[in-house]
Formats: C-alpha cells, sequence, structure tokens
C-alpha cells in the first residue's frame, strides 16, 4: 500500500518507523491527512469543464460547493459521490463550465401571439378604415413573435462528464491527503517513541527518590538524635509513607498502554482521528498526575516534557481524517 507515487514500500517505512519495526510487523492502512488539494480538467469540442477542490481540518464533512446555476441540479448527486472519498474535513469544491456550441440555442415562433397581433391590426384597420396590408416579414418584427431560447443539454450526458471529472479530481485529492498522512504517521510515531523514553526515565527516577529521601532523612535523624539509637522501623515506615505520596507507578503503566494502543490504532481502517484524539486526552491526564506527584525537579521537568510532547501529537492527530 506503500508503493506507486508514495515512493515508499512498507518495508520502507518499517525501516524507517522506530516503534512499527519492533513491535508490529503488520500493514498499516492509509492514514489520510485532512489538508489536501485536487485538481480535473476535461476539454472537447462541445465543453470545458474544471473541478478544483480543497480542504482543511473539520471535526465533519463539511462540503461547500461553487458552481454555475445549470449544473444545480445534481448538487445532491455530488454529494453522495464525495462521500465515498471523504469523511471529515471542510472541502471547498468549484466547478466551472463552459459552452462552446451555438446548438443549445433555438428560435421559438410564437404562433398564438402573431395571431393576436394579426387579429387586432385588422380589427383597428376595420374600425378607422386603415390599409391593413400586412406581410408576414412586417407581423414577425413584433415584440415575442419570435424568440430565442436556450435549449437544457442532456442531463445524463453532462453528468456522465461532470462525474468523470469530479473522480479524477477527488482521485488526485485523496492522493495528495495519503502522502501527507504518510508524514503525520511518521512524526507521531517519532513522538511516540520519544515519549515512551521519557517515561523510562520516569520509572527509573522513583526508586533514587527514594533512596534519596532516606538517606536525607537518616541524615536529619542522625541530627537530632545524635548518638542515639535511630529505630530502623521508624524510618522505613516514613519512607514507605512518602513513597505511597509520590509513587507514579500506575500512571507510568497506562501512559505506555495509551503509547502502544495508539501505534495499534495506525493499522485501523477508519475512525483513526477520532480515536487517536481520546487516547492523547487520556495520556495528557496521566502526565497531570504525575507532575502532581513529582517532589523531584528532574521528575518535574520529565512530566512537563511528556506534556509537551503530547500537545504536539494532539496538534497533528487534528489534521487526521
Amino acid at each position: 500500500m506503500f508503493d506507486g507515487q508514495m515512493g515508499l514500500s512498507y518495508n520502507d517505512y518499517v525501516c524507517l518507523c522506530p516503534l512499527a519495526n519492533i513491535r508490529h510487523r503488520k500493514e498499516f492502512y492509509m492514514m489520510k491527512s485532512m489538508t489536501g488539494f485536487g485538481r480535473a480538467e476535461l476539454v472537447d469540442e462541445e465543453k470545458k469543464i474544471t473541478v478544483e477542490m480543497k480542504s482543511v481540518n473539520h471535526r465533519y464533512l463539511d462540503i461547500n460547493m461553487r458552481m454555475p446555476k445549470k449544473l444545480s441540479f445534481f448538487e445532491a448527486a455530488i454529494r453522495n459521490l464525495l462521500k465515498e472519498y471523504i469523511q471529515r474535513g471542510k472541502v471547498d469544491l468549484f466547478i466551472t463550465y463552459e459552452d462552446y456550441t451555438q446548438t443549445r440555442v433555438s428560435v421559438k415562433y410564437n404562433r398564438e401571439i402573431a395571431r393576436q397581433y394579426l387579429t387586432y391590426i385588422q380589427e383597428m384597420g376595420s374600425e378607422f378604415g386603415l390599409d391593413t396590408e400586412i406581410t408576414a416579414a412586417s407581423l414577425s418584427k413584433y415584440p415575442e413573435v419570435f424568440t430565442m431560447e436556450e435549449q437544457a443539454p442532456d442531463e445524463k450526458e453532462l453528468w456522465t462528464a461532470l462525474e468523470e471529472v469530479i473522480r479524477r479530481a477527488a482521485g488526485q485529492f485523496v492522493e495528495s491527503r495519503t502522502q501527507e498522512g504518510v508524514h503525520l504517521r511518521q512524526d507521531i510515531l517519532d513522538k511516540l517513541a520519544a515519549m515512551e523514553k521519557k517515561v523510562d526515565l520516569v520509572e527509573q527516577r522513583s526508586p533514587e527518590i527514594l533512596r534519596e529521601y532516606r538517606e536525607k532523612l537518616e541524615g536529619k535523624v542522625k541530627e537530632l538524635l545524635a548518638d542515639s539509637q535511630i529505630e530502623e522501623s521508624r524510618i522505613a515506615a516514613e519512607v514507605i509513607l512518602f513513597a505511597d505520596k509520590i509513587c507514579t507507578d500506575e500512571e507510568t503503566v497506562r501512559l505506555k498502554s495509551h503509547i502502544h494502543r495508539m501505534e495499534e490504532v495506525f493499522h485501523e481502517k477508519e475512525g483513526i482521528g477520532r480515536k487517536l484524539d481520546f487516547i492523547a486526552q487520556e495520556m495528557n491526564r496521566e502526565a497531570n498526575t504525575i507532575l502532581s506527584k513529582a517532589n523531584d525537579l528532574e521528575t518535574s521537568n520529565l512530566a512537563i516534557d511528556l506534556k509537551t510532547e503530547i500537545e504536539k501529537v494532539r496538534e497533528q492527530i487534528q489534521n487526521i481524517e
């Protein structure tokens, strides 16, 4: 799924990805960004149709269309067509249509209007004793006897052409989103790898904090009691209370679980953006708890770094379809 214009095979991608290559040697689904652009054009002897579409982030699918009035009949069909390609994002669709033929215009003879003109002219001539010599040429010059009428194009033929152009533009649009999605995934996985290293450091620091606290506590007690014997049980009890207060084992375990769950979501077919956003919220909650429990500058800095990385991940997640 990573070949073609993407320039990356799955094996290439796994080699680049620090997390995927060790835990999940299975295929990623093509995650898409919500930012994309597509353009296609159809030109023949009779017409020119141009379709452009672009999108930015949006919680839901929001399609705004600008097109000639004569194409507005197809609005519902166009929306249904685009839903085959897009799940989320604010999409702007621009369609232009130029008709190169003159065959769309015809002359209409309004027989009843001509008859009424002739009837009234004859009545006027009879009433006022006037000459009523009227030729067909003179009668044809009266208003509305002949009118120019634009013929509606064949709807089926027009839709066939329009659908082709929209599908080509949508295909290019999806491709641009997919390419951006590969870069987004790589960036998020890199950040997850960095986060996991920081969680490891928090775990490694925890016993060091207890050892330093015990040493500090013993030093203070010795200073206060001078040569008196120190009750080891009292020291141990104080250390246990302190350890319980600063313990972040549950938070670090859950953080790692969330990190691994994020990796797994990349293998799912749909709803990736929403799921990742929810997980990121849970990760932020755990990082906040670690920060609140931190009684050590190094751990506090690690927790702040974690929150910073999580926020960066959430910003990138907002770009995922």
